[in-house]
């Protein structure tokens, strides 16, 4: 089903020109004392992000908190976005402009990735499964048509990078209700456990940061 992330219309896919999958993404979530001085602090910072290969995507606000912000950036090379979350600067940074907790940044590869993702908000789901190739064929199964019946629209198919087990999925919601009902429902839990999801799964509802 569906990081964050995040990632693009966030909906998850495309504020800028995304290249084909796979890539690679680099999701920063914490949250932050004002959203609006927060984000004309990150605009100005991106030459910085730019220097370590870091695109911007999109930002996603908590639908439950929208001072609860995630990051999604394309990381064109691994080994500088990590160097750039463990340099001191990003926590002076982040500290300065009114971050006040401690960030969990996350990596992805993005193996599916619908371009033509334009909705405001969108959810995401992470969780483990048993056999990434076994759990594919269920999902695959479940189809692009009947998840859109269920008021939601396949954005992106993605792993951790740090544990392949772990998928990253993001749907566009085009029907709140609709999408909650199914997502929540018996039948969609009888269907993750059988496609061999591990543990509860993660939901994440998300309105595009502007």
């Amino acid at each position: 089903m569906a990081m964050t992330i995040v990632l693009l219309s966030m909906s998850f896919v495309c504020q800028a020109q995304m290249p084909a999958a796979p890539f690679d993404v680099m999701e920063i979530s914490h949250t932050l004392k004002d959203y609006t001085s927060w984000k004309k602090a990150f605009d100005a910072d991106e030459t910085f992000r730019k220097a370590s290969g870091l695109e911007f995507i999109v930002v996603g606000r908590s639908v439950e908190n929208p001072n609860n912000v995630t990051v999604v950036l394309q990381a064109g090379d691994l080994a500088k976005a990590k160097a750039f979350a463990a340099n001191p600067r990003l926590k002076d940074v982040m500290e300065k402009n009114g971050v006040i907790s401690k960030p969990d940044i996350s990596y992805f590869k993005v193996i599916r990735m619908n371009p033509d993702s334009k909705e405001k908000s969108w959810v995401v789901v992470t969780h483990k499964v048993k056999d990434f190739d076994a759990w594919l064929k269920v999902f695959d199964k479940e189809g692009t048509a009947a998840r859109a019946s269920q008021g939601l629209i396949d954005v992106l198919v993605s792993r951790s990078i740090d544990d392949p087990s772990i998928v990253h999925l993001v749907f566009d919601i085009k029907d709140m209700a609709k999408a909650k009902a199914s997502l929540f429902s018996e039948e969609k839990k009888k269907l993750m456990m059988g496609a061999g999801v591990v543990g509860p799964p993660k939901f994440e509802f998300f309105n595009q940061g502007e």
